[in-house]
């Protein structure tokens, strides 16, 4: 032990006498550079940290010597002094890699020269060193292997030039593709070869096999087949080494070794730590029984449960660790959960929206100054704001902790996009044939959220002009306020006969209180009627069906002043595209009676839609449709225009019919719809497919009602969300009618 100290003490002494001798601490009069070639010796000095006037540190030395050397421009350097006056000088000697003249590229097919240069920066004027090289040939021979070119011989040939520059050959033999004949694994007691492969994307040679070996993809095999093995209990499980094997110039083997070690079976759950929480309420996260086959997967989702439950309380900074004790074949855990401190939220900053006002977003936000930070809350005010259409989907959201207590700054940075659309077009529907569209509308006006727009349809049955404005909050309240005006002509062929309408309505609205994303809805609407008949033969073949038909034709222009109510619960995630949520209408309208007007009838209409996650993208849709509607008072029927005819698309559609095709004669009084459709995104919520089955008839009496009587239509089709709206085409078959019927939509009847 002595001996060792009076060695370091010694190493000690000597150090200290160099740095003595080397002039540490003395001013430095001058830094001369030796040895440069292609480079000027000011760049060699600008890049280090001494500079003429400084006092010598051997610090600043090994700073200055490793900045020089991240230049990439030297193989060696050494810096000496020399004694100068009072002081020293220094002299740096360098010498520089050769300097790239040319690159010339042999036998590169599947790799191409753009590939290579990316793979590594190299350029006619590069520098050119060992190290860069070994990066050239390591990534190029991975570039190789992953595309299954696993036997490729690269190579690099150097010739020096004067000057001191090189001209570089980069020559490759690319060989033959790996074509893997077999798979082959070595320690899987538990599970068969075939069961293994199953659980690769990486397959040997068959009939519709190529049996070509990628590496990218094989890495993510010894992925899934680890999680596999996890899965089923074997949580020590290590895949690997593997070994590609030559069987002949074509074919290899791909051996792979595996080492399962124990299958551990769930134990029990000891939880320490927690404070906030209780620990039954921990324990709810979790669904694994004593003696199950210990599940990887599944702990990890409910982890991730236990996780959610801390940042949805403001426990940000919270570290739960999950310590496994082996005990033969069981396996116990214990949670180490250090909750550490609960972040409150000091601001919310709002940045990207030069669009809209900045108060607009902020009524979105389900948190404010002041909260804990929750994670659901957060999450739905960015849904929020996306549900605006205000916006691009990439809402970015962070936070910054601003002091010791673990506070946070809220950040949410928004992209604008277009809001207002002029728009003209023809289309084809069936009801309507060649129909045609001039709109003018914007749903952000000034930034305030208002909706404006000027509307004209116009077809072969319809013409419709109409102007609409909707404030989501009046007077900066939480009141929407919205009006409407607008003159129509509807010719509805099928029951021969055309109606005019001219009229206007306003209604308002509110969140009802402590009832979650819910509205209630108040509307007032007056408007006039005026019914022809276009062909009083057709018309009196059932003078019974259309005997109020008959009477409003000769009456002239009739007056309806109503009066609604509406209630609205919407949990959708995406109004757009829902993945999950609801959403829940009740809508009842009064007209005439003490409102006065010329038709008294009461209408009720209830509608429920549920949105589900069925499997990785597909999103399961369901819709239930109720409508019912009677005369009161001195009307003996309510108006035909008002019943409902079902068929076709939009809110009473069934796929599959003609428009207005299901249902009695003249209209029915009460009608039923279901609709459920499977939908899948192509390009986000821009671009869905769907496939659906609708059934749904329309009645008079409640007696005439029966579910295996309901007309049913199955089909697929397409969404594109448009800057004119959402655009739909759809296909369908008609069960009952056994024809295949063309479907084209504005708008969504989900």
């Amino acid at each position: 032990m002595l001996k060792r100290f009076k060695h370091n003490l010694l190493i000690i002494v000597i150090l200290a006498l160099f740095a003595s001798l080397w002039g540490a601490g003395e001013t430095i009069y001058e830094i001369r550079v030796e040895g440069t070639q292609n480079i000027s010796p000011e760049l060699v000095t600008s890049a280090m940290s001494m500079r003429v006037g400084d006092p010598l540190d051997q610090e600043s030395v090994a700073r200055s010597i490793r900045n020089l050397y991240r230049m990439g421009v030297f193989s060696d350097i050494q810096i000496h002094s020399e004694p100068y006056r009072t002081g020293i000088n220094l002299i740096v000697q360098v010498v520089e890699n050769p300097a790239v003249s040319s690159i010339n590229y042999q036998g590169f097919k599947v790799v191409k020269k753009e590939k290579v240069e990316e793979l590594v920066n190299l350029r006619v004027g590069s520098y050119w060193s060992g190290n860069l090289k070994s990066e050239l040939l390591n990534k190029l021979q991975a570039e190789y292997t992953g595309k299954g070119f696993g036997n490729a011989k690269i190579e690099v040939l150097e010739q020096e030039l004067p000057g001191h520059k090189i001209a570089l050959t980069l020559r490759v033999d690319e060989g033959g593709r790996i074509v893997l004949k077999q798979i082959t694994f070595i320690g899987n007691d538990s599970f068969e070869d075939k069961e293994l492969i199953r659980r690769m994307k990486t397959k040997p040679k068959g009939f519709l096999r190529s049996g070509r070996f990628d590496q990218e993809k094989f890495n993510g095999d010894l992925t899934s087949l680890t999680n596999f093995y996890k899965k089923n209990g074997f949580i020590d499980v290590n895949v690997g080494p593997h070994e590609l094997q030559q069987i002949s110039d074509r074919y290899h083997e791909l051996v792979i070794t595996i080492s399962e070690s124990n299958q551990y079976h769930f134990g029990k759950i000891d939880i320490q730590g927690n404070e906030h929480f209780e620990e039954d309420a921990i324990m709810q996260n979790f669904s694994m029984h004593a003696g199950d086959t210990f599940d990887q997967e599944k702990f990890d989702s409910q982890m991730a449960k236990v996780y959610a439950m801390y940042f949805d309380e403001g426990f940000i900074y919270a570290d739960i660790r999950n310590n496994y004790v082996r005990q033969v074949d069981t396996l116990n855990v214990v949670l180490q959960i250090v909750e550490n401190t609960r972040a409150k939220i000091r601001q919310i900053h709002i940045t990207g929206n030069e669009r809209t006002k900045e108060k607009v977003l902020r009524r979105q936000l389900e948190i404010a100054p002041g909260d804990y930070y929750r994670q659901t809350q957060v999450i739905r005010s960015q849904q929020n704001i996306y549900n605006l259409g205000f916006f691009e989907p990439d809402i970015k959201l962070d936070y910054d902790r601003i002091n010791n207590n673990g506070d946070i700054d809220l950040q949410i940075d928004v992209i604008d996009k277009s809001s207002g659309v002029a728009n003209g077009g023809v289309g084809y529907n069936s009801l309507d044939k060649i129909v045609g569209q001039l709109s003018l509308s914007q749903n952000n006006l000034f930034g305030n959220n208002w909706s404006a727009g000027l509307t004209w349809d116009f077809g072969g049955n319809t013409q419709n002009f109409e102007f609409n404005f909707t404030n989501p909050n009046f007077y900066d309240t939480d009141i929407l306020l919205g009006t409407n005006l607008y003159y129509t002509r509807r010719s509805w062929t099928s029951f021969y006969y055309e109606i005019y309408t001219r009229g206007g309505a306003v209604r308002l609205g509110q969140p009802v209180p402590w009832v979650d994303r819910t509205r209630a809805f108040i509307g007032y609407s007056f408007y006039s009627k005026k019914y022809n008949i276009t062909s009083m033969n057709s018309i009196m073949a059932d003078s019974t069906a259309n005997a109020t038909l008959i009477e409003l034709d000769q009456l002239g222009w009739r007056y309806t002043s109503a009066i609604n109510f509406s209630l609205s619960r919407d949990t959708r995630d995406n109004i757009f595209f829902p993945t999950k949520g609801s959403q829940i209408t009740l809508f009842s309208e009064l007209a005439g009676g003490l409102l006065m007007g010329d038709f008294d009838y009461f209408k009720q209409i209830a509608q429920v839609n549920w949105y589900s996650e069925a499997w990785k993208k597909l999103t399961l849709r369901s819709k239930w449709r109720f409508s019912y509607i009677t005369p009161y008072g001195d009307s003996d029927d309510a108006p035909p225009d008002e019943k409902f005819y079902l068929g076709g698309t939009g809110v009473d559609g069934i796929r599959g019919y003609p428009d207005r095709s299901v249902g009695p004669v003249g209209g029915g009084t009460r009608a039923i719809i279901f609709s459920t459709e499977l939908g899948y995104p192509i390009a986000g919520d821009q671009i869905i497919a769907v496939t659906f089955f609708d059934a749904g008839e329309s009645y008079n009496h409640l007696r005439d009602f029966n579910f295996m009587n309901l007309k049913k239509g199955l089909g697929a089709g397409i969404r594109i969300r448009s800057p004119f709206g959402l655009i739909g085409f759809d296909y369908a078959y008609g069960v009952d009618s056994r024809t295949w019927e063309p479907h084209l939509q504005f708008g969504t009847t989900f």
